[in-house]
């Protein structure tokens, strides 16, 4: 019985001949009988069938893109692995704009947004709230939750009620976007069907 060792070093000698060029029809027969390798019985590839596009899907894996859109001053990124995954719809549009217009409604306006980024299983979103000069991330799929981020931030109770402003809009930014979440996942699902 052949151990694992012996077994290895067989190939290595064997792999060495082939790329020898020595013996080269000698050692494809004997890895044929270890039933190391199998010659294709159908004959060649033909390679003119085969597409483009499909040659391309096998040889590059599937990159991750990002696609950045501006909408009403605020820039929103769409990032996935197809071209459908990276098309804004007009829902989204109008998404983003109602989510600007009411965390200045509701939170501060005295804010600086920062880029919106919808993946396929979440969405975040980060900005600072100039008065306090606190950074903010809201984040739903993966990171549920919204953060606060700043330096020597005075404690009174203005920050308290801007921290209770951000943990309530976080909820309508949870809601908002968890839906355009799944229609994005329904989109995708219908159109691959």
């Amino acid at each position: 019985m052949i151990n694992k060792y012996d077994e290895l070093k067989t190939l290595l000698s064997a792999s060495r001949k082939m790329l020898g060029k020595e013996n080269l029809s000698e050692t494809r027969s004997s890895l044929q009988k270890r039933g190391l390798i199998s010659e294709q019985e159908d004959g060649p590839i033909n390679l003119d069938v085969d597409s483009e596009e499909e040659i391309e899907t096998q040889t590059t894996p599937d990159k991750d893109k990002q696609k950045p859109y501006r909408v009403s001053g605020g820039l929103i990124t769409l990032h996935g692995k197809t071209k459908q995954e990276l098309e804004i719809s007009t829902d989204e549009k109008t998404s983003f704009q109602e989510t600007m217009d009411e965390f200045v409604n509701d939170v501060s306006d005295l804010s600086d947004f920062g880029t919106l980024n919808v993946y396929p299983n979440n969405v975040d979103w980060s900005g600072t709230v100039i008065d306090y000069d606190i950074e903010f991330y809201f984040s739903i799929g993966e990171r549920n939750g919204v953060y606060i981020n700043g330096d020597m931030i005075k404690l009174d109770d203005g920050l308290v009620e801007l921290v209770n402003k951000l943990t309530s809009f976080y909820d309508k930014f949870k809601a908002k976007w968890a839906t355009v979440l799944s229609q994005r996942k329904k989109t995708k699902n219908v159109e691959q069907v």
